[in-house]
């Protein structure tokens, strides 16, 4: 990093989103595996009736960052679900945070997972649902480690308006493979609703959420952080700004089982 923590803190500083101020920037840089997730969480933690003591599901939870987040600013436990990060790495990160009480690290794929029936008192997801939620039969298997009546949420990377045809020519430096996971709001709102499993409370895009893809990227290129997964900063930042929302957005959806 070639900016003080001071300076770092003023970069990812979004007024809408008090509570992520609180969290050392190195940390969030030095863990991320995408846009911020503990901007992800307070998107969607605000939607969702999460309050102490309940068991929550955090699927999809990377380094554990929006696990920890969820147990100290909403005093819930947390079982912080990941396939690509080793539960042992996270339980460090989850001690070091002095929540070992709170946090439950499990190494787990998506399709196999080892919770009893109607188990957790809200499940949820940042920045993860969309590489394997899009199956058609894939709610039904979620929402069984969930009470009836609870809520499960996402935010996941979207798109505010659907292309016909190719790829549009000023996203193809952002779009990879994997970016064909990205659908709008109507599209995830249909996909859950037939199921008949559920009540839709929210289905939407996120206001300026493509402001928030900027302004993280923005931060990296002024921070000089750099990751080994997709584009640089810098690329990445030109697109979006070239996009200006026109496509790239955040999906938000929280859903109560029947």
């Amino acid at each position: 990093m070639n900016l003080s923590g001071k300076e770092l803190s003023a970069l990812l500083k979004v007024d809408d989103l008090p509570l992520c101020a609180k969290y050392d920037p190195e940390w969030v840089f030095r863990n991320e595996m995408g846009p911020n997730v503990l901007w992800l969480a307070e998107m969607l933690a605000r939607r969702m009736a999460l309050k102490p003591g309940m068991r929550v599901l955090d699927m999809g939870c990377g380094r554990a960052l929006s696990s920890i987040f969820l147990a100290r600013e909403f005093g819930v436990q947390v079982w912080a679900n990941d396939l690509w990060i080793p539960a042992s790495e996270n339980w460090e990160r989850i001690r070091e945070a002095g929540l070992e009480d709170r946090v439950f690290p499990i190494h787990a794929e998506a399709r196999a997972l080892p919770y009893a029936d109607d188990f957790f008192d809200a499940a949820l997801s940042l920045d993860s649902y969309q590489y394997y939620g899009t199956d058609d039969l894939y709610l039904n298997y979620f929402l069984r480690f969930v009470k009836r009546g609870a809520q499960a949420g996402i935010i996941v990377p979207g798109l505010a308006r659907d292309f016909d045809g190719p790829v549009p020519g000023h996203l193809k430096p952002f779009w990879e493979q994997d970016c064909f996971c990205f659908h709008t709001a109507d599209w995830w709102r249909h996909l859950w609703e037939r199921t008949g499993l559920v009540e839709i409370e929210v289905a939407e895009q996120y206001p300026d959420g493509w402001r928030l893809w900027e302004k993280w990227y923005e931060a990296s290129v002024r921070a000089d952080h750099r990751t080994d997964h997709g584009p640089t900063p810098e690329k990445d930042l030109e697109v979006i700004r070239a996009d200006a929302g026109r496509y790239i957005c955040f999906v938000r959806m929280v859903a109560r089982r029947k």
